[in-house]
C-alpha cells in the first residue's frame, strides 16, 4: 500500500474503488499504480525487488517525521505515507528527491520506475499491454501492432523514407 501511494504520487491516477486509500484520486484515468508500478518494482530485473520492504519502512519513517514536523494527524489504520493527504505526499517526495537530500538517489530511482511503468509498460510485452488497455501507452496514443504482432510504419514520420533497409534485413525486420 505504501509503495502504491508513492507510485501514485509520481504519476497520479483515479481511485480504483471508493475505499482505495493508496491511490489518492488526484487525476482522472489510470496512473502508475494502474499501469503496474508494483509489478515492475517486483521484477528482479529492476534490482530493487529485494529492497522493497526497506523502501516501505524508510518511506513510512519519513512520513511519520514529516507529519510530526507539520502537525498532521495520521490515521493509524493505514501506513503513515498512505495517511498523508496527496499534497503532503507530494511535498515529502519533493523533499526526498531534492538535490540536497542524502537519500536522493534511492528515491529518484523509485520514482523513475514508477514513471517507467506508466510510460513504457517495461514489465509487459508491448502488444499485450496495448491489448489490455495499458493506461500510459493508451494516453500516449501508442499504435497497435499489425495483425502479426509486429509494428511497421508505412507513413514515415518525416513524410519520406530516410534510408533504404539494409539488404540483409529479414522479413521480420531484424538485421542480418
Amino acid at each position: 500500500m505504501t509503495l502504491e501511494a508513492f507510485a501514485d504520487t509520481i504519476v497520479p491516477g483515479e481511485k480504483r474503488s471508493p475505499d482505495d486509500q493508496a491511490v489518492a484520486g488526484a487525476s482522472t484515468g489510470g496512473g502508475a499504480v494502474q499501469a503496474g508500478a508494483i509489478e515492475l518494482l517486483e521484477t528482479p530485473a529492476t534490482g530493487l525487488s529485494n529492497a522493497l520492504d526497506d523502501y516501505e519502512q524508510a518511506l513510512n519513517r519519513h512520513a511519520r517525521a514529516y507529519a510530526q514536523e507539520h502537525g498532521l494527524p495520521l490515521d493509524d489504520a493505514v501506513p503513515p505515507f498512505v495517511a498523508l493527504p496527496f499534497a503532503d505526499r507530494t511535498g515529502l517526495v519533493r523533499t526526498l528527491t531534492g538535490p540536497d537530500h542524502p537519500e536522493r538517489e534511492l528515491w529518484v530511482l523509485l520514482a523513475l520506475f514508477s514513471n517507467m511503468a506508466y510510460d513504457t509498460a517495461a514489465h509487459l510485452h508491448t502488444a499485450d499491454a496495448i491489448a489490455a488497455g495499458h493506461p500510459g501507452l493508451t494516453a500516449m496514443g501508442f499504435m497497435d501492432p499489425d495483425a502479426d504482432g509486429l509494428w511497421r510504419f508505412s507513413d514515415f514520420s518525416y513524410r519520406r523514407q530516410l534510408a533504404e533497409p539494409h539488404p540483409g534485413t529479414t522479413s521480420t525486420g531484424s538485421p542480418a
